[in-house]
């Protein structure tokens, strides 16, 4: 993975490479990483004369670079807000799949945990402050808790992962909302920040009582333990693809994909569950790039899909593949829309 991201993040300036290969430059969400270099790797095999440059810098550093233009794509967990978009014009949000977030913990001899929305918002705020609290031992009769101080792991980077975890807290939880907030950034009354899903993950493997927020396809590549959280509907549910799927079952769509699928219903819905979004400007002005990237979309919503279920990720809503393909099928290239057989 260290090799892959060393690679994927080399900063090339220069469109052309040598052998007349194309560069396209991308920045954003570590959330959809271990999938994005998939798709990049096996786009790559179907076109060798194609190369990407993604940097894993977070939803908040993609969105600063895809609004001021120095990469040719952003990607964001977190749909961009309207005074966001204000400064962005032409943007477009293109749904890719969808993740969960799950509540990762490091607590000596516990394998099996279940949280509750006002113990996780309780840990988070740093009410609950103990292992063997009872807002955490009331729904786990039979589990020897220790006497453990509860170390919370954040994001400290501008975060779609943040910003979907902070969005349900708010939903569940008016402490929260009152006394945090929602956004890419917050500022957590409690715990230690990490750089990345990759910080996080290391802060929980390494700290005994630590308990932190992270994306599924991480929590299982590092074997992470992971809680169930109690639903809308009442049920524990852990972070599967099945349970992330149903998050998105009955939601309507809006025209521009924002939208929030955190704290669902559904009696198998997990939770803490999103949409992730390539940023990409419907008018394409480099003709080269343009074009190859409008294939690349078209690719990742349709045959890319098939990736994501090996790397915890749910596929896209068959219903959302065509309002997506749609939507890439006003993309223009310098002014003239691209044909059909493209």
């Amino acid at each position: 993975m260290k090799k892959l991201i060393l690679g994927l993040t080399l900063a090339v300036a220069s469109v052309a490479l040598a052998g007349g290969d194309l560069l396209i430059n991308g920045a954003g969400a570590t959330f959809p990483f271990p999938l994005y270099s998939k798709w990049f790797s096996e786009y790559n095999k179907l076109h060798p004369n194609l190369k990407f440059n993604y940097q894993s810098i977070g939803s908040g550093g993609g969105v600063k670079q895809i609004t001021e233009k120095t990469v040719d794509f952003g990607a964001s967990d977190a749909p961009l807000s309207d005074e966001e978009l204000a400064k962005a014009p032409g943007l477009l949000h293109i749904p890719t799949v969808l993740g969960a977030v799950v509540v990762a913990f490091n607590v000596p001899g516990v394998t099996e945990l279940k949280l509750s929305p006002e113990a996780v918002a309780g840990i988070f705020l740093g009410t609950v402050s103990k292992w063997n609290d009872p807002a955490i031992a009331r729904d786990n009769p039979g589990v020897k808790l220790p006497d453990l101080a509860v170390a919370p792991a954040y994001r400290s980077d501008g975060s779609g992962t943040t910003y979907v975890f902070a969005d349900y807290l708010a939903k569940v939880s008016a402490d929260f909302k009152q006394k945090v907030g929602v956004g890419k950034s917050v500022k957590w009354p409690t715990g230690l920040g990490g750089k990345g899903n990759e910080g996080v993950t290391g802060l929980v493997k390494a700290t005994p009582g630590a308990v932190g927020y992270v994306e599924l396809a991480y929590a299982n590549q590092n074997k992470l333990t992971t809680a169930a959280i109690r639903n809308r509907d009442g049920a524990f549910v852990k972070a599967t693809i099945e349970a992330t799927s149903e998050a998105a079952a009955g939601v309507q769509m809006p025209a521009d994909y924002r939208v929030s699928i955190t704290n669902a219903s559904g009696k198998g819905a997990y939770p803490i569950a999103s949409f992730t979004y390539l940023l990409v400007y419907r008018d394409q002005t480099n003709k080269e790039k343009g074009t190859a990237l409008i294939d690349f979309l078209k690719w990742a919503v349709t045959d890319g899909e098939k990736y994501a279920a090996p790397l915890d990720y749910a596929s896209l809503p068959a219903s959302v593949v065509t309002k997506v393909q749609g939507t890439i099928g006003t993309m223009t290239v310098q002014g003239a829309k691209p044909s059909a057989s493209r």
